[in-house]
């Protein structure tokens, strides 16, 4: 198990082929995925055929990681980063179980992240978007210090993007 970084209640590690288990769970909860475009897994083999052949930890050093709680080595959810090649930009990402929303991890995990990405990766710059209808993650942003830069469409839904600059570079 490869721990990236830590936090006062948190641990993010880098996936484990029985996280297949959790991101088939978390896909499968219409509120959970409700605003992020995605699709329930059709079976667990195929959620963890997904984490099998995750391959961002080896193409760029970095990626999306599972948040697990300190005192109990509960799975969370996950957060992170990932670097998307056509628009040559890092985006900030993040889901939790349902039952975890509304006490802070993703807003600790994400800060955490963000902090990992400039002062260690030395990324300039990192963004985060979100469905407008999406206030949860829209706060998390916010909580970030992540600076709203406009509106845009994505699949036919009203999304916003924000943005953070890495200041020491």
């Amino acid at each position: 198990m490869k721990i990236i970084l830590e936090t006062e209640r948190l641990y993010l590690r880098e996936f484990l082929s029985s996280d297949g288990f959790h991101f088939y769970h978390l896909n499968n909860d219409k509120d959970v995925i409700k605003h992020t475009g995605n699709k329930a897994f059709k079976s667990l083999d195929e959620a963890t055929n997904f984490i099998k052949k995750y391959s961002d930890y080896k193409q760029n050093g970095y990626g999306r990681w599972a948040v697990c709680l300190k005192d109990t080595n509960e799975f969370l959810g996950w957060c992170g980063l990932r670097f998307e090649e056509s628009k040559n930009e890092v985006d900030l990402g993040f889901r939790f179980y349902k039952k975890h929303w509304g006490k802070g991890y993703a807003t600790e995990a994400a800060k955490a992240s963000i902090k990992y990405a400039f002062s260690i990766l030395n990324i300039e710059e990192i963004v985060g978007r979100a469905y407008v209808e999406n206030i949860a993650s829209i706060n998390v942003l916010k909580k970030c210090n992540l600076i709203f830069q406009n509106e845009f469409k994505y699949d036919h839904k009203l999304a916003v993007l924000y943005n953070l600059k890495n200041d020491s570079n």
